[in-house]
């Protein structure tokens, strides 16, 4: 198991939840979560070795939202 870790432009439940079925469907995808309360919106994923940044990043993009990978 891994950890991803995102900023992005999603800022409301509502679009948290327009994410839930592409998450949740996802094999690789073990348990996500998104921090509303932070400034870059976090998105922390715990995902199998299976499945790359570039594919997160690209779901996500499909849905419309700014995504990047979070740098320390």
């Amino acid at each position: 198991m891994h950890l991803l870790i995102f900023e992005t432009d999603i800022k409301s439940e509502k679009k948290v939840k327009s994410l839930k079925p592409t998450f949740s469907k996802h094999d690789d995808i073990l348990k996500w979560s998104i921090d509303l309360e932070d400034v870059d919106n976090v998105l922390r994923i715990e995902a199998t070795s299976n499945i790359t940044e570039t594919d997160i990043i690209d779901m996500v993009k499909t849905h419309g939202f700014y995504i990047d990978v979070l740098e320390d």
